[in-house]
């Protein structure tokens, strides 16, 4: 069951400030708090989805189009030429916001070397 009190529904509603790098009425992208490389955005979508596979499951096809798209855009527009997308699904999977997003990570030179710890 989704939570509506975690961090990114607070984030969303206004209630947590984040530094903001695009807004529009179905995403929010914010830089993360404890980046791990030079480029490290979270986008998450505004509605409530609990991680990836609920995300595919109810969000309709126009939502998940607009939403990849817009990761790939955010990525070009903060200068993430080589970048790694990463969206973890379960705790055992290091998911520790129960609210879907993907981090888009970039600015070292071997991204492989960041695989711990999102």
């Amino acid at each position: 069951m989704y939570d509506s009190n975690n961090a990114f529904a607070k984030i969303i509603s206004g209630t947590i400030n984040a530094e903001k790098v695009y807004e529009d009425d179905k995403i929010i992208a914010i830089k993360d708090i404890n980046p791990i490389a030079p480029i490290h955005i979270l986008v998450i979508p505004k509605n409530a989805y609990i991680d990836f596979t609920d995300f595919v499951t109810r969000a309709n096809a126009q939502e998940i189009t607009h939403y990849f798209k817009t990761v790939a855009m955010i990525a070009k527009e903060q200068g993430a030429e080589n970048y790694q997308l990463v969206s973890n699904k379960g705790s055992a999977a290091g998911q520790s916001v129960f609210h879907f997003h993907t981090h888009i990570i970039s600015g070292l030179k071997d991204l492989n070397l960041i695989n711990k710890g999102l």
